[in-house]
Order: structure tokens, then sequence, then C-alpha cells
């Protein structure tokens, strides 16, 4: 069974380099073959330049593909294994494409995992850890009003004058703010177009106490079955969103401005406009050779019954870049790995999945989570 690990950008080599050290058969396919190289050169000879054509000639059955590139490849990599037999694996959203071939997975007994990297990944798992406790708990009661938040981010450890720094394409971040969000607040949905138009303050309960801005993110609603919320809970707040350096939102007014500027114009445009613009952010705001990233995850579950606080659990990331290398390179790609691994195990059923609810490899995984991060901890609020 050969890993066939597609793409070899800054936030794969990890999880990449954990599954070669680890003796495991792996095939690295790169879109530029001397960059792989450099990544993973002193672990392995097996680099190939990547097409899905070459790729198809090489999978057999029962491999799996892991698919790093970007997320518009996905899917026709995944329906590449099920036309050879073999499993698939990403750390992106499961879009509704890829949720469309989850009959042909199971019937073939073929897996295709995504949402297992960092947010989505690591997030989910901490929700389900924290829903399980819940239904396990003494507070457990159907009259009870729950709020849930899940915000993730990457962002510098030390600030610049922007408020963050890139660690992965600028395009991708400014075609993200473009994006609307549905989510829940105060028993009412929440929609909206702009994500500087729905900026809150965090409080994050981290050893030193700091704040953040935050702001939701996509689509929540779904995630309340991913999480198996039950249809009858009293649910008030439901929010996933993505958390930045206060001082962001003033810091990016001008972008905002922009980006509103080009509503309504041809996709082509808007398109050629955000590209260049992410050119110069790049220029001004990257990381320098050594600097450390820092990731922020904070997923939390709160009950309360007549006003009251019965149950209120927060899990709480902070991880920075070191000698291993980024913090965002690490936490992304190293569940890829974990995933792979439970896939070939058999650890995961056949079908479309996101990351597991299986509570020995939640343990396993979150266990595996606190050796990537300087701080992991499940606080209860209450105790």
């Amino acid at each position: 069974m050969t890993i066939h690990w597609c793409g070899t950008g800054p936030l794969s080599l990890p999880g990449l380099r954990r599954l070669i050290g680890a003796g495991h058969p792996v095939a690295v396919w790169a879109r530029t073959v001397e960059t792989a190289r450099t990544g993973v050169g002193d672990l392995t000879r097996d680099i190939r330049a990547f097409s899905p054509e070459a790729l198809a000639q090489a999978l057999k059955p029962h491999d799996i593909a892991v698919s790093m590139l970007p997320a518009d490849q996905h899917v026709g990599i995944a329906r590449l294994c099920l036309e050879k037999g073999a499993n698939f694996c990403s750390s992106s959203y499961i879009a509704p494409e890829m949720r469309a071939l989850d009959e042909a997975f199971r019937e073939a007994g073929l897996v295709s995992i995504n949402e297992v990297g960092l947010d989505p990944g690591i997030d989910h798992l901490m929700a389900h850890d924290l829903v399980a406790r819940y239904r396990a708990s003494k507070a457990y009661h159907n009259d009870n009003v729950l709020s849930f938040t899940s915000y993730c981010g990457g962002v510098p450890k030390v600030a610049n004058a922007f408020r963050y720094k890139f660690s992965w394409a600028p395009a991708g971040v400014l075609k993200a703010l473009k994006s609307p969000s549905r989510s829940l607040r105060h028993f009412t949905e929440l929609r909206v177009a702009r994500p500087w138009d729905a900026i809150s303050r965090y409080d994050a309960p981290l050893p030193v106490p700091e704040s953040f801005e935050v702001y939701p993110n996509r689509d929540s609603y779904p995630f309340m079955a991913e999480y198996r919320f039950e249809t009858h809970w009293k649910v008030r707040d439901f929010v996933r969103g993505t958390i930045r350096l206060n001082g962001w939102a003033d810091a990016w007014a001008p972008i905002f401005r922009e980006i509103e500027g080009l509503e309504g114009k041809p996709a082509d445009e808007v398109d050629a406009a955000l590209n260049a613009r992410a050119a110069e952010l790049l220029r001004d705001n990257s990381y320098a050779e050594g600097e450390p990233d820092r990731v922020v995850l904070f997923v939390s579950l709160k009950a309360e019954r007549e006003g009251v606080p019965v149950f209120h659990q927060t899990w709480a990331l902070d991880a920075w870049g070191d000698v291993r290398g980024t913090a965002m390179g690490r936490l992304v790609s190293v569940p890829v790995s974990l995933a792979v691994e439970a896939v070939l195990n058999r650890e995961i059923p056949a079908g479309v999945h996101g990351a597991p609810h299986d509570p020995r490899l939640l343990a396993r995984w979150l266990d595996q989570v606190g050796h990537l991060a300087q701080v992991l901890r499940r606080i209860d609020h209450l105790a």
C-alpha cells in the first residue's frame, strides 16, 4: 500500500517527513521537483513530477493518494482513486462534489478522509471531544441552552504594523474576505456579506490574558449536525470563525475598501486586481527566514440552565514556529499524516468523511497535537 503524497509546499513538509521517517512507502509527487528535493531529498529519492496522468499510471488498488494541492484539484484526484481502487485524503473542506462521491466510495469499500488539517481538522477533534464530554456529564439535560464557538487563525508571533503576515497564498486570503458567512447568534441566524461587518472581541483563556478580534467564517450551520448536536437542543450561539490580532481591522481598512470597490465587476477583472494586490502584500508582509509564526485555536462549549452555567469547557491551543519549522506547517500536515495511518490501519470506515468521532482516535490524535503546540489544554471553567 503506497502513499502517494501530492504537493510539497511549506505546509506539507512536516507531515510528509513524518510518514517517510516512520518507514512508510511514500511516493512524493511535486509540481516543482527541485523544491521537493530541497524539502525531503535527505529522506527519499522517490520524488516524481506531478500530473494527473502520471499519478493515474502509478496508483494501485489499496494505495492512498494525499492531495495537498489547491482545493480545486481534490475531486479529480478522488475520482481517479475510485477508478483505480485507491483511497483518498486531504486537509480541505468537503466540497459538494466530494460529498456526492460518498456512495461510490462506500460501495467500493474505499475511504475519502478530508478536513483533517488544522481548521478544518484539529478544531473538529476538539468539538467532537467537547460534545462527547457534555453528553456524558451530569449536566446534560434537554432544557439546557447551549453556546458553541470555534475560533482559529494564524498570526505573527511578533506583531507588525499590518497585524498579519502570510503563511499561505495572499490571493487566497483576499478571496476569503469576499466570502459571506452564516452563523447563529442569540437564537437568530446571522448572515454577513463582509467579514469586517461582524468583527467582535474574544478574550482568550490563555495563561497570559490576551484578547483578539474575531469574525464568523463560511457557513457554520452544517457543523451542528457534523458535531452531533441534536435537533431538539436549545442552541443560542453556534459560530465557527477566524481569529486575528487586535488592531487587524483598522490596519486592513484600506484593503476592505478595495474589495468593496470590486463588487459588481467581472470575475476576471476582480481576480486580476486581487492577484496584483496579493503580490504587493506578500512582498511587504511575508515571514523572514526563521521568523516564528503563531497559530491560536479556541473551541468552547457552554451549557446553561435558567441562566446559570452547568457545563463550560474550552480547548485552547497556542503554537509558534521553532527549530521544527512553522507552527502552521506542523498543525496542518501532521494531522493529515495521522489520518493516512488511520486509513492504512483500517480505522476509518468506507465513504467520504471529515475528522473522526472515534474516541480512541480523538485521544490519540489530540495527544499528538499536544506535542506540536507549546500550549494545549482543556479548561473546565466550572472546576
